[in-house]
């Protein structure tokens, strides 16, 4: 005849008393009411950080639905914005001869604008690092721009942007699904360049 499995001891949660005892029913986790009445503010809170985890978690979820296709477009270019400046950050400005090691602002540069070309807003070939008075104050620099892309990527690649007048829609699954990609990829390209900079610097 087969007998019912007796519980383990177990070490009272209340580190005042710390006792061993037997548990008399599942997920007790200290030995005695008195105990229990000390245990209790501690259960409280965490029932109480739970709580604002859940309600952190369904904000988070409304704020989600409540985004526009505009919303989503927007953070996608911000993350890919980020992950080309990574890609070309041993590289000076696109438009001018600020070197890499300039100390001030890097921006990504479209080479064909957003608002020209908004289908290219995320092709890579259309987007290189640029210094902030090139892309912010000059429009991209584009008369110096262009032979310095020829040279980077090369004319027929060049030729295709200017050329190219598709119609694309980038729907909302397509913009989630670019951001959550860009952001692995930036992700990688700076744990590279950190661990270069551990190793440089030993």
């Amino acid at each position: 005849m087969l007998t019912a499995k007796q519980p383990k001891p177990k070490k009272c949660r209340v580190p005042e008393c710390g006792a061993s005892f037997v548990p008399s029913r599942l997920g007790q986790a200290v030995c005695s009411p008195a105990c229990a009445i000390i245990d209790a503010p501690r259960n409280q809170e965490k029932a109480r950080k739970s709580l604002a985890q859940v309600e952190r978690r369904e904000i988070k979820v409304r704020k989600e639905k409540l985004k526009s296709r505009a919303d989503h477009a927007k953070e996608a270019q911000a993350v890919i914005n980020r992950y080309v400046r990574l890609r070309d950050a041993h590289l000076g400005c696109i438009s001018c001869d600020k070197p890499a090691s300039w100390g001030g602002q890097w921006h990504c540069s479209h080479f064909r604008s957003v608002g020209a070309a908004a289908h290219l807003r995320f092709n890579l070939w259309n987007m290189n690092k640029s210094c902030s008075q090139c892309n912010a104050h000059l429009s991209g620099n584009i008369m110096v721009y262009r032979p310095r892309l020829v040279e980077k990527i090369g004319v027929e690649k060049v030729q295709w942007l200017e050329c190219n007048q598709e119609l694309v829609r980038h729907e909302i699954p397509y913009l989630k699904r670019l951001k959550a990609v860009f952001t692995k990829k930036a992700r990688r390209l700076e744990k590279r360049y950190e661990e270069a900079y551990s190793c440089a610097a030993m």
